[in-house]
Order: C-alpha cells, then structure tokens, then sequence
C-alpha cells in the first residue's frame, strides 16, 4: 500500500483509524463490482483494463441506488467500487479535480471515486492504482498473488494546479511506431498529464498521410542515413530511417487519447524546418534563389536554412494539409493546432525576388514580419474553423497574430512578454523542460547534450515568473516538457532521457508547491523508491539513480554537453 509515496503529491489526504486507533483497511477481492453513472460507464473498461487486468479480478458490472444503473434494484452491495460525477466537486475545484475515499463512514462501498468530471475521475483511478502498489500497473496477474488487495482506509482530495500538463513527443527525427505512441499516451496518463503534443514533420521526416498530397509521405517519410550523435560527429547510421501514420492511424491515437482525457496537438511545422515537404514538393521553396529539386529530407541536425517560399500557392497547400488534419483531430480533443514557428532563417527570403516583392506588396519592414504574416494567415484561417493556433516563440518576433497562442522555449522572457500582451502561453524553457538535454555530467551519460538538468533541477521548476501580475499570470495555461530526438534512436533512449524526469515534471504541473527553493526534494526521492518500482512494472528503461547501465551507454558517440548553469533568460 503506497499511500505515503504518490506521485503528484495529492492536494490533502485524511487517514481513519479505528476506535483504537489503528490504520483501517478495506479490500478489493473478487467478489468487487463496479458501479458507475451514464458520465463514468466509459471509464470501466479502461479500469478493468489496467488494474483489472493486474490484479486478476474480474470487477464485473454492479446493481444498487443512486450509482445510475437505471435498473430501480433497492439492492445496496457494499463490496463495490463506486465511479460517479460530482457537481460539488466540480463547483470548488474543476473538471479534473477528484476525491477517493476508501472510508466506509462516507460510503457504503469498498472506493468511491468522485470526480468533476469523468476526467476528475479518470485522474483519481490512477491515484488507486498507486495505492495498490506497483503489481496494479503490470500487464497480468501473477498466478500465486492472493485474491484480495488491501487498500488503506483514506480520503484523497486532490485537484491540479494547471489546466495544460504536457509532454511533447519529436517524431520527426526519430519515427515511433504506432504501438509506441500508444504506450507514451499510457504513460501520460499514469502521470496525470493531459496534453500530448505530437511533433509530426520537420526536416528529417514527414510523419502524417496527407491524402491530396501522397508524395508528402512516399518521399517525406524517408531519409538514406541518419547522423549517429550531434550533428558534429564523423559516424553515420547508414541504413534508410523513416515511417509514418496512416490517417486510420492518426485517428486510433486521437481515439485513444480522447479515451484517457488527453487533448491532442498535433504541430504541422512551417515557415521553417520544411525540407522534408520541399523535397516532396520542390515548388514549396525559394526555387528563384537555390535547387529545390536537388533537395532530399535532411539526414543531419540543426537549423536548416531551407524554407518555405511565401506564395500563395504555398499557402493553399498548407490549408490543404490543415483541412485534413482538422478532419483527423477533432475540435473536442484538438482545439489548439501548433504550427512551429521556429528557428526560420531569413537568408532565403533576403535573396529572393519573389519574396521581396511579396514584402513590398504587402506594405512589411522586413522578413520578420513576413514570417508574422504567414503566421497570421493561418491564425487567422484556423480560427474560422474554430480551432486555436500556438506556436513556439518566435512567432513573436514581426508581431504576434492576435489569438495565437505561445510556446515559451528559449527561457522565461518571450512568455512574460506574451503574458503581459494578454496573450496564452505555455511555458516549457529549454533550460528545465528540454528532457533530451542530459541528466548527469558523467561521461558515461549516453550522447550527452546540452546543460545537465537532473532530477531535481526539473523538481524546482516554477512555470510561472514571479514578477508576473495577477492579471497576466492568469494566462500561463500551464507547463509543458519536451522530448527532441535527435540522438534517441529508439523508444529505449526515449525512455532514458524522459524518465525519471517526467515524475518530477508531472508534480510540478499538478500539485501546489512551495517556491522552488522550498520545496522538499528530500521526500519526493523518498516517494520516488516506490515509483521506480512502478517504473519497472511498466517496463520503463528510465535512468537509474545510480547512473546509465552499461548497454544504456552509447560510448564513443558524439554529444554537445554545454558546461555550467544554463542562462536564466
């Protein structure tokens, strides 16, 4: 029973004793139904499908008053898990605020699970399946486990401190099939996060079926070889690498997302990091200035200086492509749309014809603001559709689109200023949040790159500056980590670099802590000895405490470890 070591920290938890003062405790055996309500009914399978299937007991389908069975059964079975939705609980503390009570003074049931919302309860079944310990989060039931699971007698209040928990997820560098997609969504969820922001397209690869344009993913998709380490490095993995979605896909992730309370937003990168979609479709680049058609999708990293052109049939190619992506992600799990924004040299622009008369026709100081202009014909466009656009932050430089939404990567200061211009954002600054950068300064840390960020540095991040008002601290929706892979070749180095880190993250993103300087480090590591066991059920190939294992080393491969404290920007 691990109710002393959950992770997020709940918001308030109250233990029962007896008269004699000892813990009370109460059991799931298999005897255990399940009770839910209209709102909840979805959630069961879900249920049965994790600690169902982990604990061996079969919770099948209960009768009783006031669960909204509908079945008028006066019948009141107190051996029972209870999922219901709560206006109570909503009124005080939101949709995705829960209370779990194993305490039989409050319910005659075994776990009463309230939530705001069937997402509030969604939250507070992966609070049980913690209390369960960590056999509740294996794929099956060992044949000798006793048949009865003791739970603690407690009451869990808890609700999260942002409405935007996410991870991002770079498939473009390195594809992730289908599988492990899915299995990251799983991962998410045991966290209580609830974004998940789908890199599909960059210059390495095109990740996504786009039906009117099939060269996008028959030449996007694929690349001949792939840098091995930083983009420095003399090795090179010289088998082809790609892959992509179909859109049947796209939308049994979308589907399986939607299923767990998890929005998805799916990036769909312009005006910068094209090559992959220029190389399908040389007539997107600046043809007037360099050899589109020579161009193949990048086997290196970095900023490549290859863009696309600002015409209008560029435009109306990509509003192609965004219609049948707003066909894929629905408005109810997809109401942001992220279109990059980033890292977009401007050299091409500066020699090109015409791109300086698109410049002077449109009245523009320069190419920043050609930039802002393309980004605001797709705010714009997306907004007619009902959707959102938010892009990473230097969709602020040239001016920044009126309902577009921010990324803050590059620190702290382009989300304060979009704050204070009464603008959304999302802060995710590389310098605590970029999870690809390394996590220990020890050479044997496998392709090391950037500053050291470790468990505790990322414990200590606050999203929100102090020097932020009220008024514009209110549009801070919340935290976001990030996942880039150029150097994670496959879902093991995914795992490596991503956790133990995103635990952490994940108790910054939900509970209430003190400033970073006080909060207790000391018992989230106490609390973490049970997570790593969770970990470990889960088949998680995380960093261990202790340093990489050996065959997670990657010896003689070139990072770009970037030494001291990162800049406080």
């Amino acid at each position: 029973m691990d109710i002393d070591h959950l992770i997020p920290a709940p918001s308030s938890t109250h233990h029962t004793h007896t008269h004699t003062h000892t813990p009370t405790l109460t059991h799931l055996t298999p005897t255990t139904t399940l009770h839910t309500t209209p709102e909840t009914a979805p959630l069961a399978p879900l249920l049965r499908g994790t600690i169902g299937v982990a604990t061996g007991l079969p919770l099948p389908d209960g009768v009783g008053v006031g669960v909204g069975n509908g079945v008028g059964d006066e019948r009141v079975e107190s051996d029972r898990v209870v999922l219901r939705v709560s206006e109570e609980i909503a009124g005080r503390h939101g949709p995705e605020a829960y209370r779990l009570s194993t305490d039989r003074s409050r319910e005659d049931a075994a776990v009463l699970i309230e939530g705001g919302t069937a997402a509030g309860v969604f939250r507070g079944i992966q609070t049980l399946r913690q209390l369960l310990g960590p056999d509740a989060f294996r794929r099956a039931a060992p044949r000798d486990r006793g048949r009865s699971w003791a739970l603690p007698g407690v009451t869990i209040e808890d609700h999260p401190r942002f409405a935007w928990r996410g991870l991002m997820l770079d498939v473009a560098r390195h594809f992730m099939p289908k599988d492990g997609v899915l299995r990251y969504l799983d991962l998410i969820a045991a966290h209580k996060l609830n974004v998940f922001h789908f890199h599909l397209t960059d210059d390495q690869g095109w990740r996504i079926e786009i039906k009117r344009h099939p060269r996008l993913t028959e030449v996007g998709a694929w690349r001949g070889r792939t840098k091995w380490g930083h983009r420095a490095s003399p090795l090179w993995d010289e088998k082809p690498h790609g892959g992509y979605y179909t859109q049947d896909d796209i939308r049994e992730i979308v589907a399986y997302a939607a299923e767990r309370h998890i929005r998805v937003v799916p990036e769909i990168d312009i005006p910068g990091h094209s090559q992959a979609a220029i190389a399908a479709y040389p007539e997107l680049g600046n043809t007037d200035v360099i050899d589109t058609a020579s161009l193949s999708v990048w086997d290196t990293w970095g900023v490549n200086p290859n863009v696309l052109a600002p015409t209008d049939s560029t435009l109306r190619f990509y509003e192609g492509v965004l219609e049948e992506v707003l066909d894929l992600f629905p408005e109810d799990v997809s109401p942001f749309i992220h279109i990059g924004g980033d890292e977009c040299p401007k050299e091409q622009w500066q020699k090109s014809d015409v791109a300086q008369e698109r410049i002077r026709e449109l009245g523009l100081a320069g190419e920043n603001e050609l930039q802002s202009w393309i980004i605001r014909h797709f705010d714009t466009w997306l907004g007619a559709r009902g959707r959102r656009l938010i892009g990473w932050d230097e969709i602020l430089e040239g001016g920044l689109a009126p309902g577009a939404a921010v990324s803050s990567w590059r620190g702290y200061g382009a989300g304060i200023a979009a704050a204070e211009a009464g603008h959304d954002v999302v802060m995710c600054p590389e310098q605590y949040v970029y999870l690809d950068h390394r996590q220990a300064p020890g050479a044997d840390e496998p392709v090391p790159i950037g500053f050291v960020r470790t468990l505790e540095d990322v414990y200590r991040f606050e999203p929100v500056p102090p020097q932020l008002g009220p008024e514009a601290a209110a549009h801070i929706l919340g935290t976001q980590a990030n996942v880039w892979t150029e150097v994670m070749e496959n879902q093991s180095r995914v795992d490596y670099q991503v956790f133990p880190r995103l635990a952490a993250f994940a108790e910054v993103a939900w509970s209430a802590l003190p400033a970073p300087a006080d909060r207790d480090f000391a018992d989230f590591e106490r609390r973490m000895t049970a997570h790593y066991k969770r970990l470990d059920a889960l088949g998680v190939d995380y960093r261990p405490p202790t340093g990489p294992l050996p065959w997670q080393q990657r010896p003689g491969v070139l990072g770009r470890p970037i030494e001291g404290a990162p800049p406080n920007r």
